[in-house]
């Protein structure tokens, strides 16, 4: 193949290619006798490879790295982990396209960016005006748009979202609105909440239902801000709440090194 021939096979420039020789991540090619250079079938397999770490954000540095460790592998292998690289792209491209099927189908003005799993939790809930249970709602828009919570995790609130007693709890809730940040009222409301919170739950988010490896103790911005949006005595009672599923989620997690050791 001429340079832009692999140029158009790969999908880079030949600019691109000439300044990856430069820089040493794609040898020169021997050249033929009317002076064009001639790449090879594992030229262009060199090439996607590239342009593929280049993609994920890798530094030309750091994928000078990642080819140095692919030196002597067979080019079966190399071919295969591409493969694997395309399948993992269109697995993730058929998601988008379901997200937005699922938006395409709302009537006008009722759609959400949520993922199916996301609206499907939402459907079960009952309808309120309750200003506490439509903040819970963007707060976990929020956090399906982040990736912090999975369909494991949504299974298992389902039986909570739908159960009417719920609704109660948020409107209580909502009367502390106006309360101060020692009223009585918090201690109890809080605990009803937690245990309002099936045990399934922790070990959804075990099982990495959640994003993050750490858990929710390394989300110290996103709590704050999260207490910014109530009220005093409202923000003392989801702090307790954060709290106590803080605790069992460290608890748990060694619980569960502790098995495994």
């Amino acid at each position: 193949m001429r340079i832009g021939e692999i140029a158009a096979l790969v999908g880079v420039t030949t600019r691109a290619i000439r300044h990856y020789h430069h820089v040493g991540l794609l040898p020169e090619p021997d050249r033929r006798p009317n002076g064009y250079r001639a790449y090879s079938v594992r030229d262009a397999v060199r090439l996607a490879r590239v342009r593929r770490l280049t993609e994920l954000g890798l530094s030309l540095d750091e994928v000078r790295d990642v080819l140095a460790d692919d030196a002597g592998r067979e080019l079966a292998e190399v071919l295969a982990e591409l493969d694997a690289d395309l399948a993992r792209q269109q697995a993730e491209l058929a998601e988008r396209r379901r997200r937005l099927a699922v938006l395409l189908a709302a009537p006008p003005g009722e759609a959400e960016p949520v993922s199916p799993a996301l609206a499907e939790l939402l459907a079960k809930a009952p309808a309120t005006a309750s200003p506490s249970a439509a903040l819970d709602r963007e707060h976990l828009s929020l956090l399906d748009a982040s990736g912090a919570v999975g369909e494991e995790l949504y299974a298992v609130l389902g039986t909570v979202a739908a159960d009417p007693s719920v609704l109660a709890l948020y409107e209580r809730l909502d009367e502390l609105a106006d309360a101060d940040a020692d009223d009585p009222r918090i201690g109890p409301l809080a605990a009803e909440l937690v245990a309002a919170v099936p045990a399934e739950a922790f070990a959804a988010v075990l099982d990495g239902a959640t994003a993050g490896p750490g858990g929710p103790q390394e989300m110290p911005g996103f709590l704050e801000a999260l207490l910014a949006e109530y009220a005093p005595a409202q923000a003392e009672v989801v702090r307790r709440v954060m709290e106590a599923f803080t605790d069992t989620w460290a608890t748990e997690t060694k619980r569960t090194k502790r098995g495994r050791e």
